[in-house]
Order: C-alpha cells, then sequence, then structure tokens
C-alpha cells in the first residue's frame, strides 16, 4: 500500500519564547529555520514508520524550497517549482507552555493546480490523504478536489485533514466541496465548527483532543485513546504526525490506529518543529 499525500509545503521560522509576548516591545526568543506545512509534515512522519509514500506539492524556485524540502528523506517527491511564486512561510509562536500560533504566507502552495498531480499517484488500493489547506486557498483548491476525485474514481481510500479551525469558518461549504472521504482528522476546535456535518461526510471520524487523547467513531462504533505522557516542547505538527501515525495503521482497525497515531503525535512534541528529528 502506497500513501499519496496532497498539501503545503512550507519554511517554518520557529520561535520560541520563555516569556510572554512584550506587546509593542521586545521578548527573547530562539529562533529557527525549518521545514513544514501539513502535507510535508505528514509525508515525513509516514517515512518515519518506514510508510511508502508519496508528496504532490509545490514550492517557490527560490533558496527557501531546499529548507522546505529538507527532512524529506524516502518520500518520493512530486513537487512542481513555482517560477513566480516564493515557497510558502510560516512564522511559528511557540510560548512557554509549548503551544503554538501561526502566521502562514502560503505563496507557491496557494498555485497548486491539478496539472501538478501526476496521473501514476492514483492506484486502487492506496491511499490518499488531503491537508485542508489546499482546499481552503484559491486557487489550490481545484487541485484538492481533482485528486480526490481523482483517487475516488480510482479506488483509493480517501482521508482529509480540515487543517486550520480559524479558516474553516469563513468556508462554510468546505465538506461539500470536497464530496464524500473515508476518513476526516478534525482537531476539537476544527471539529467543533464543522458540527454534525462531519459525521455525515465521512464514514469514519478522528478527534484530536491534544493531552485528551483521541476520538474514531464510523459504522455506529466508537474508540478512544489516551494521549501518552509526554513534556510537550513545541506542539507544532503534532496533528501531523498523528494523522501520519493513525494512517500507517489504518488497515489494522481503529484502535491499533488510534495508539500508533498518539504515539507519534507525543514523540512530535518533544522536539522541535513539525517534522521527525534527523
Amino acid at each position: 500500500m502506497r500513501f499519496v499525500v496532497v498539501g503545503d509545503l512550507m519554511v517554518d521560522v520557529v520561535a520560541r519564547h520563555a516569556a510572554p509576548l512584550a506587546h509593542a516591545s521586545d521578548t527573547p526568543a530562539q529562533v529557527a529555520l525549518l521545514g513544514g506545512g501539513s502535507g510535508g509534515n505528514v509525508a515525513a512522519w509516514l517515512a518515519r514508520v518506514g510508510a511508502d509514500v508519496a508528496l504532490a506539492g509545490r514550492t517557490g524556485d527560490d533558496a527557501a524550497a531546499a529548507v522546505a524540502l529538507a527532512g524529506l528523506d524516502g518520500v518520493d517527491l512530486r513537487v512542481a517549482r513555482d517560477p513566480q511564486r516564493p515557497t510558502g512561510t510560516c512564522v511559528v509562536l511557540v510560548g512557554p507552555d509549548g503551544q503554538r500560533t501561526m502566521l502562514p504566507d502560503p505563496g507557491a502552495n496557494a498555485a497548486l493546480a491539478p496539472a501538478d498531480l501526476p496521473g501514476d499517484l492514483f492506484r486502487a488500493g492506496d491511499v490518499l490523504y488531503v491537508s485542508g489547506y489546499t482546499l481552503l486557498r484559491e486557487p489550490a483548491r481545484a487541485a484538492g478536489r481533482a485528486a480526490l476525485e481523482r483517487a475516488r474514481a480510482a479506488g483509493m481510500r480517501t482521508a482529509l485533514d480540515p487543517a486550520s479551525a480559524a479558516l474553516l469558518e469563513r468556508a462554510p461549504g468546505f465538506l461539500a466541496g470536497a464530496g464524500p472521504v473515508d476518513l476526516l482528522l478534525p482537531n476539537a476546535d476544527e471539529a467543533a465548527v464543522l458540527g454534525g456535518a462531519a459525521a455525515a461526510a465521512a464514514r469514519e471520524v478522528v478527534v484530536t483532543r491534544g493531552a485528551a487523547g483521541a476520538e474514531w467513531s464510523g459504522g455506529g462504533r466508537s474508540a478512544a485513546v489516551p494521549a501518552p505522557r509526554a513534556r510537550a516542547v513545541d506542539t507544532t505538527g503534532a496533528g501531523d504526525a498523528f494523522a501520519a501515525g493513525f494512517l500507517s495503521a489504518w488497515a489494522e482497525g481503529p484502535e491499533a490506529a488510534l495508539v500508533r497515531g498518539a504515539a507519534l503525535a507525543a514523540e512530535a512534541v518533544t522536539v522541535r518543529g513539525g517534522r521527525p528529528p534527523a
């Protein structure tokens, strides 16, 4: 089984500050440039657990692309280079409690097109994961919808991460535009925005709740798993790591998939940035 990831590739400017932000003044921080973006992160964590994974995305034709593509060893990269838009960049503010606030500039990600999705990626029996950011931005939305349509036509299982509660609030047609999926992976805030529409749009729904664990429901059944104890250094990419872990064990049933997802998310919060440590 191969996992095909369609999603964003970013340069994360991660600023860890040990004290609350001093508005209109200075707050000392440790700053690093790291590869990021939910598409890149999910692909990296899938590769970490030995999965066969391909990534379709878009970067600028610039020096920043090398940062966005770092840490993706073992991933079959199908990445288009945009001659006009820069590689996407996200400023990530990580507070003393490890929680992150993000300021994204999608750059080339917003221009992902259906033509950037190689036809050989859509094969029966494989799994497609689409980052919701692709469906929440124009003109990339057409690529996200095309990926899901092609996957369904090919007989692939489909997974969708809604990506951002704040952006979902301004996109009431998000699920209708995506069409039916096999798996929806919202966090608690995203699930609250989607409401009852989530269960109607997907055969299975997994709601992640950070330190409170995660819950699965589907076919009239449900399951839950607590989050393993971990010292949170940086929660950036924890949801992406959970998604990768769940997908990697999805075929083994929801209980096994929840455990694998929770274990990878617990590992993710102990390292800086959204990708596995080198």
